[in-house]
């Protein structure tokens, strides 16, 4: 398969949620400094994109803003730049689009942040990037299997047939497959969209009739950090090793 063997080397983490299902935890900070293991959660997926080559990360910001703004001004790497959303929640695609002259015409690396994970083969946008074809994808998704999966409490959100290509899980009572927040697009995507809080969603689902949303499957072991329940079961799993 053609493309890239490395990650972009831009990504937009993500971060302006208020973050309601952590608290007490977000009662005086955004879910983005909330601690797993240590670490801020933002600080977890700032370095998974250090480590795989990422030079520059535009986050966006609204809850608790200049708290944000002084922890990422102390990190090294990569770079960041910062996208203000102070005024109003823009939601997953609607934050892209306002973001969008920071991010350029190449393919990027999108991030939630509350994600973690632990790998065994492969590192996981390691593979993202390996997988990555644009001549066949608009959208890349990294995706978990069901069963390697903590605090994920959804019934699963993709099907994925032999070619990588997938399908929402739709009526279907489950999915073999979670999302796990980590994806590569071509930030253009959403050029034709209002400048409106919008969400991702129905973009994948007009990729998917078009044949371009495709995903590949971690081999590791994911954490979704959604909850204070699932923040302590994520760091118990991180202190076993």
């Amino acid at each position: 398969m053609s493309g890239p063997k490395t990650a972009p080397k831009t990504a937009m983490v993500l971060a302006a949620g208020l973050g309601l299902r952590m608290r007490p935890l977000t009662l005086d900070r955004p879910k983005a400094l909330v601690e797993v293991d240590g670490r801020a959660l933002i600080d977890h997926v700032l370095d998974r994109l250090a480590e795989a080559g990422v030079e520059r990360a535009v986050v966006n910001v609204h809850a608790f803003a200049d708290q944000m703004e002084a922890h990422l001004a102390a990190r090294e790497a990569p770079q960041i730049d910062i996208s203000d959303e102070r005024d109003a929640l823009l939601d997953s695609a609607g934050g892209i689009k306002k973001a969008r002259r920071l991010l350029g015409d190449e393919p990027i690396l999108v991030a939630n942040i509350d994600s973690i994970w632990i790998e065994h083969g492969v590192p996981a946008l390691g593979a993202l990037a390996r997988d990555w074809d644009e001549a066949r994808m608009d959208n890349l998704l990294l995706l978990a299997a069901m069963d390697r999966t903590l605090g994920f409490d959804g019934p699963g959100d993709f099907f994925r047939d032999d070619q990588g290509r997938l399908t929402p899980r739709g009526e279907a009572v489950s999915a073999p497959f979670a999302y796990m927040g980590f994806q590569i697009l071509r930030p253009g995507l959403f050029d034709d969209a209002p400048d409106t809080p919008f969400s991702i969603w129905p973009t994948w689902r007009k990729l998917h009739a078009l044949g371009r949303l495709h995903g590949t499957v971690f081999d590791g072991f994911w954490m979704h950090v959604g909850d204070p329940a699932a923040r302590d079961a994520a760091e118990a799993r991180l202190r076993r090793g």
